[in-house]
């Protein structure tokens, strides 16, 4: 009879905010970091995967979402400070280090702990959004140009209250359709056609009912949940940092990733068409010495964890047994 690894839920200090980290399994760690408009849960088919594989998939609110700490003060959520809670929770599970796992802000995020503390990162598993070398001049000289074209939602989340009243005022709405555009059954960049000066909610597509083929409405009604508590504003902070994160890695300009890296891709990902560059697995190529897979999932958009579970379960574990590391003596 097969084993059934319970889920579990519990707190910690960072010695800044108290964070929410769901877990599952035994082992060596495994930490997943979601995106926005994401929490925790958006990786717990992988917490189940991972731990039926041997491994403790450790999953973290990040600062401002769920049921972590969400701090009134923008700059508190630089990558630099998130970093500093992912190294705690290494610290208090008494790990040296860990395979981080990371999807569009939390892609971002590994990206920069692997340059910052490369000591405690055995390797990173990448979703969609690609490493590429520090630009020349701040995001938003780049972003500010585009929005004068047509709707950015990059330059839209950047006044404080704005988006944040328009989202939190219908969450489940937003959610369905913002999951929708994004997914593989739509082309994000559609609405690019809008004009500037419009809300997201204008912009964005109808979303057919759930369930979808890759999200039931018991998985979405936990999501939707915990944005109805705590509203948008704490992930909106994320991109209000992009020109103080870009300030604050001056010393990694040029830097290229030091730590064997695993990236997985949805053919239909938004981020790879859209906000990556012209050729962004040649960047990747370029920068990422020990690049050791590069796949393409088929017919996939940006929550590829959710749309197509098995290709990324099945990289997921193939990455882990490569390195070797559940062999290791875990904490």
């Amino acid at each position: 009879m097969e084993t059934v690894v319970e889920l579990t839920h519990r707190f910690l200090d960072t010695g800044g905010i108290r964070m929410h980290v769901t877990e599952q399994g035994q082992g060596y760690p495994v930490v997943f970091c979601h995106g926005f408009p994401h929490t925790s849960f958006v990786w717990h088919r992988q917490l189940a995967a991972v731990a039926a594989a041997g491994f403790r998939g450790i999953a973290p609110d990040l600062r401002g979402y769920g049921r972590t700490d969400a701090p009134a003060d923008v700059a508190a959520y630089t990558n630099e400070a998130v970093i500093g809670d992912l190294l705690a929770l290494l610290d208090d599970i008494g790990a040296e280090k860990a395979v981080f796992v990371g999807l569009d802000f939390g892609a971002q995020l590994v990206w920069e702990l692997s340059l910052r503390a490369p000591e405690r990162v055995d390797a990173v598993v990448v979703l969609n959004n690609p490493f590429s070398p520090r630009p020349p001049r701040a995001p938003s000289e780049f972003w500010t140009k585009a929005a004068q074209r047509h709707f950015l939602h990059l330059a839209y989340f950047q006044e404080p209250g704005v988006a944040d009243a328009e989202l939190a005022a219908r969450p489940r709405e937003f959610l369905a359709r913002v999951y929708y555009s994004l997914s593989g059954d739509y082309h994000y960049l559609d609405t690019w056609k809008n004009p500037p000066g419009l809300g997201y909610l204008d912009v964005l597509p109808q979303a057919p009912e759930l369930p979808w083929p890759w999200l039931s409405e018991a998985e979405f009604d936990t999501l939707a949940t915990k944005f109805e508590r705590t509203g948008f504003t704490g992930g909106l902070n994320w991109y209000r940092n992009l020109d103080r994160n870009w300030a604050l890695t001056e010393a990694f300009a040029g830097a290229q990733v030091p730590v064997p890296t695993y990236f997985l891709y949805g053919e239909n990902d938004p981020d790879m068409e859209g906000f990556s560059g012209r050729d962004p697995l040649a960047v990747l190529r370029a920068n990422v010495p020990d690049l050791r897979a590069v796949v393409k999932v088929a017919d996939a958009g940006h929550l590829v964890q959710l749309e197509r579970t098995d290709a990324v379960d099945e990289f997921l574990t193939a990455a882990l047994r490569d390195l070797g590391v559940g062999a290791r003596v875990a904490p």
